[in-house]
């Protein structure tokens, strides 16, 4: 199998949709998924993934499957804290005294037990209920998650190409559950522009499957189209 991860283009976030320029990278991410020969298309619930993945559903005249535990609206309750300056919320991975913290020698030697560090303990929650629904989703496509081994158990060997359609917070914390790599360490060293896609050859060897990376956050759709392939905003800390 095959799974294609694809971050939705550049949104209005408020309301929920996406910009003239976010539809135009829907088009160009359609254009390159069609010459990859997508199978199956899941999407969030929020209308931005939505409307991201309607150019490839139009073109294979198929309808993406929804999944609510995909939407980022959850994920931003769960994986987020106060900004530097008491301003509001942010991510984790944009706070520069969480950044700091997880890349500490001390707190890395946690691994997947990060949470524990005094004062995470409210991230538990959070980061399990991305974990349990991404195993159980990887099950119902044939692939038993082996958690914090790296390994799959492939029950329904396949060779789909399977995509979804979702978001850079949920993604980070969805990704790093996928690749067995610990969330603090995957957000703060890992970014998903606009439209981007990322692709993981689940490739089954003895009943068994390794998941690796083809590419990451891939935008040559973008810049095979002539549009800007710069990153989409600046965030500062």
């Amino acid at each position: 199998m095959l799974f294609f991860f694809l971050r939705h283009g550049d949104p209005v976030y408020e309301p929920d949709s996406l910009t003239p320029l976010g539809e135009e990278q829907a088009k160009a991410l359609s254009k390159r998924l069609l010459k990859c020969g997508i199978d199956e298309i899941y999407a969030s619930t929020s209308n931005r993934a939505r409307q991201t993945a309607k150019p490839l559903c139009d073109a294979l005249g198929k309808e993406a499957k929804l999944l609510d535990f995909a939407n980022e609206s959850h994920t931003w309750a769960e994986l987020t804290t106060q900004k530097d300056d008491g301003s509001g919320l942010t991510w984790l991975f944009y706070n520069k005294k969480a950044v700091d913290l997880f890349n500490s020698k001390e707190f890395r030697a946690l691994g997947d037990r990060w949470y524990e560090y005094p004062g995470l303990e409210k991230y538990e929650k959070g980061i399990m209920r991305v974990y349990n629904e991404s195993d159980a989703f990887f099950a119902s496509l044939g692939y038993e998650h082996i958690r914090y081994s790296g390994k799959y158990k492939v029950t329904k060997p396949n060779n789909k190409r399977v995509a979804l359609f979702a978001h850079q917070g949920f993604g980070l914390a969805f990704l790093s559950c996928v690749l067995d790599i610990p969330y603090p360490a995957f957000c703060t060293h890992f970014d998903i522009g606009h439209s981007d896609m990322t692709v993981i050859n689940f490739k089954e060897v003895d009943g068994y499957s390794v998941p690796k990376v083809l590419t990451f956050s891939s935008d040559s759709h973008l810049y095979r189209e002539g549009m800007s392939t710069l990153y989409n905003y600046e965030v500062m800390f």
